[in-house]
């Protein structure tokens, strides 16, 4: 039986670089976040005004049916 031994593998990075991509990458992350939240705000918007369309024309069906009975 061969015995297989792991090399430890030696990181190129330097802390200071390694805390860089960090940076770069949290910094991304909260673009993103900024960009999804004002995504999530505008369907807000769309889904509201589209409720109290439907709300105001079921209304005006249920006043229409009321008036003609």
């Amino acid at each position: 039986m061969s015995r297989s031994v792991k090399k430890k593998v030696k990181r190129t990075y330097s802390s200071s670089t390694a805390h860089q991509r960090i940076d770069d990458h949290e910094k991304l992350c909260r673009i993103m976040q900024e960009e999804t939240n004002k995504k999530i705000a505008r369907l807000e918007k769309i889904v509201m005004s589209s409720t109290a369309m439907l709300i105001v024309g079921m209304a005006t069906i249920i006043y229409n049916l009321i008036i003609k009975i």
